[in-house]
Formats: C-alpha cells, structure tokens, sequence
C-alpha cells in the first residue's frame, strides 16, 4: 500500500509568517511558501552546453543541478526499478527536448513567483489555520509531474515541475492547480495515517482535493481541474459511469498497487476503462459528501472517519449510475 499512497500523496511545504502580507488589518498574517528552487538552474545549463555532446550536458547536469537535490534526481528512490543508465536517458532526453519549450518556461518561472502570494493567501481564506511543514522545490521534473507530493526516505516534499506546468497547463489559470496542490499539505494533519487503507485511501484524497479546488474556483474549466487528461476523461468515465464505480467498489479495499497506475496515472488495464478515472470518480465522491458537509469539515476527517463515509458513498453512486443507466435502456 506504501506504494499507492507515496505516488498519490506526500506533505511538504516550509512556512513562515510574514508580518508584511497581512489581508486585512487585524488578521492573522497570510504564510508564505519558502521555494528551493532549481528550475532557473536547468535554463541555464542548457545555455550554457548547446555546443557539448548530449553525455558531457548530462554529465553537467549530474555535477550542476543533481547534486542539489538528490532525493528527487537519484535512482535511490526507485529501488531498483530505473537504473542510472535510464536515469540519464532521462536527463539526456529531458535537454535534447527543451528548446522549443524554453521561451514557455521561462515564462512560467515569472509568472510562478507573481501568482504563488496570491493563491496562498485566497487557499488561507479559506483554511486559516494552514501551517503546513516540510519542503517545497521548484525544478524540472524530467517529464514526471506538473505539481505533487512526494516522500522520500521519510521526509515530505511538495514539488512543481516547471516543464509539467508547461505541457499541462499552457496558459491556463492555475489557481485550482494551485489551490488542489496546497490542500494536500493542509489535508495530512487532520486525515492522518490509516491503519485500514486501500484504494480508497487516494481516491478520497485526490477527490477531495479537486471538489476543494472547485469549491474554491467555482468557474474552473475541467482541464483547469485537470480532469481533461487525458483529453474527454469526464466524458468518457460519464458513459460508463455505473461500470466504473462497480470496478471501484470492488477494488476499494484492496492494498494491491497494480490498481494505482490505471486510476491515478496514466496505465492501462483490462477494464477497458479510460485511465486516470479515480480523479473524477474520487471527485464524485466528494462533491456529493459536501451536499451535507463544508469543505472544511471535509478537511478535518481523520482516516477513520473517512473511510465509511467513501465506502458508503461509492456504493450509493453506483447504485444511482446503474439506475440512470437501466432507465435510459427502457426508453
């Protein structure tokens, strides 16, 4: 189960106060999220070695940039399963594409540091007592991530991918990406560890996560809520919604990490089921336990509070799905 909660999930944020951006006079001061960043870093490198052969940039790219965060760019961290000669393919690859997306990222760097104040301060809005803990990195991911948690050797990291922002979101508001990233930080304390976890453990909380960012941004598009990738997600989980939720429910318990890949990521399986689902199903689940309940209220339930109500809530929605889908045969 490690292995599906530490693809999903993760903490990671250091904050501090800062007297300076208080809302309002009186209010409590609006945290500001301490970024290491290395992004700008890869700009540069790749600047700097146009003229080298692709192993020495690699090689720059080992010694330069790295080095500097090795729990993120070592292989370590897959146990075996990517090799150091995969590993720099990765690099390699990662620079020989960056020039056609150079003038993008720079442009998403500038506008990473205008917009980032400004999320943090509407998301405290909204959870005031957001104090998260940890670290946050700003990098080129090598094609892994656009933004996410990440724990590695027992330490949380909140991570955005520059070069993901970039493919993902072009120019697109990202204040639900934003506001759905922040939330993770904010959710651990409260939802905690689970002594029964399972399948349902990251569906409830990457749903949750994208009903706040709604709640939050009431007018975001469904690629802004990053529920179009890949493109007609919604659309097509929509057509086979109650075949959907029967193969969730049947899987909610289990603790096999095969299920993760094709309900969070980008895998395939033999449901014929589009990949990536558990977003929007997870999404489902917990618009519908916010009919009764505030996104704050959703945000402080412990693992065990949690888990009968998504439980309770997957079998109810596909029980209506299936309905929908028996009346309109009779039609």
């Amino acid at each position: 189960m490690q292995g599906i909660r530490v693809a999903m999930l993760g903490l990671a944020a250091l904050v501090a106060a800062a007297a300076d951006n208080l809302p309002q006079r009186g209010a409590q001061p609006v945290p500001v999220l301490e970024v290491k960043k290395l992004a700008r870093q890869f700009v540069d490198l790749w600047d700097a070695s146009k003229d080298l052969p692709s192993e020495q940039r690699v090689a720059r790219f080992k010694t330069d940039i790295a080095v500097r965060f090795p729990e993120f760019y070592g292989v370590e961290r897959y146990a075996g399963a990517v090799t150091e000669a995969e590993q720099d393919k990765r690099i390699a690859n990662a620079i020989e594409k960056f020039g056609p997306l150079r003038e993008a990222y720079l442009a998403k760097l500038t506008q990473f540091d205008q917009d980032l104040p400004r999320h943090i301060a509407s998301f405290t809005a909204a959870f005031p007592d957001y104090r998260p803990s940890g670290e946050t990195w700003l990098l080129h991911s090598l094609g892994e991530m656009d933004g996410g948690t990440r724990e590695f050797k027992g330490k949380q990291y909140l991570i955005f991918g520059v070069d993901g922002m970039v493919r993902y979101h072009g120019t697109s508001n990202e204040a639900a990406f934003f506001h759905h990233e922040l939330f993770h930080t904010y959710h651990q304390k409260s939802f905690g560890d689970c002594a029964q976890s399972g399948v349902w453990e990251p569906l409830w909380i990457e749903g949750l996560a994208v009903h706040v960012s709604k709640v939050l941004n009431p007018d975001a598009s469904l690629k802004e809520m990053l529920l179009d990738m890949p493109e007609g997600l919604v659309a097509r989980t929509d057509e086979k919604l109650a075949a959907s939720f029967a193969q969730l429910e049947s899987i909610l318990a289990s603790t096999d990490v095969k299920y993760a890949a094709p309900l969070f990521q980008f895998g395939k399986d033999d449901t014929g089921l589009i990949p990536r689902r558990g977003y929007y199903l997870g999404y489902l689940v917990a618009r519908e336990l916010g009919k009764t309940r505030d996104i704050q209220a959703l945000g402080k339930l412990s693992c065990e509070e949690a888990r009968p109500l998504v439980f309770a809530t997957v079998h109810q929605l596909r029980l209506e799905a299936e309905q929908r889908q028996a009346a309109g045969k009779a039609q």
